[in-house]
């Protein structure tokens, strides 16, 4: 049985590191049950694996308690064995936990181990490196976001009051700039409309005054 050892960094954190030892025929949902033994952080958050290129541009979704939206259109992790993934001898998984507080990570395949160790139970912490995190919690007073900011719980409360879903934060951008563009024509047209008022006016008074001279 051969065994796969991959590293898992944070998007955001490279000196948080996690490599884990994992069997070919175990599940997605193994490995992701393996990392957050290892982070510390609760594993029963919708979460999602995503086949990437080697720039971890995102393709096939891996699922683990998907939304209702997504439930026909995508494989669930415990019915999918990494071996039936594994394209590439430096695959690479781009992994999502939680979208209600998306954490980002990079998975990337650095090993092949072609005989399991008969000692060891699978999956496997080979090695750990640096502290998680803290994860932002909604109840918390004041989390530390993992791109170093600092949030409120207030701040999350707004987002979950307006039904806020990360998938959807690509189209809340597209809605901004197409406000941002009606916002700045306007302004255009007003600026547009003050500089012919203006010359308009100007032109008035030049004829006023003409006339003037002829008397």
């Amino acid at each position: 049985m051969a065994i796969y050892k991959f590293r898992i960094t944070f998007e955001d954190f490279d000196d948080v590191v996690r490599e884990i030892d994992i069997k070919s025929n175990q599940t997605f949902e193994d490995l992701h049950k393996a990392i957050h033994r290892s982070t510390g952080y609760n594993a029963e958050k919708s979460s999602s694996f995503y086949v990437s290129t080697d720039n971890w541009l995102k393709g096939d979704e891996i699922a683990y308690l998907p939304n209702e939206r997504k439930k026909d259109r995508v494989v669930l992790m415990e019915n999918s064995k990494l071996s039936g993934f594994i394209e590439d001898p430096h695959q690479k998984f781009y992994y999502i936990y939680n979208f209600d507080r998306p954490y980002d990570f990079h998975v990337e395949l650095v090993k092949i181990i072609l005989d399991a160790d008969p000692n060891i139970e699978y999956p496997f912490l080979a090695k750990s490196t640096g502290e998680a995190p803290k994860i932002m919690e909604q109840n918390s007073p004041q989390s530390v976001d993992p791109r170093g900011t600092v949030a409120t719980a207030s701040e999350f409360d707004f987002l979950n009051e307006m039904n806020f879903v990360p998938e959807d934060t690509d189209e809340l951008e597209a809605m901004g700039e197409m406000g941002i563009n009606a916002e700045e024509r306007d302004e255009d047209e007003e600026s547009e409309e003050d500089e012919f008022g203006d010359e308009f006016s100007d032109s008035d008074n030049f004829e006023d005054d003409s006339h003037k001279d002829d008397y």
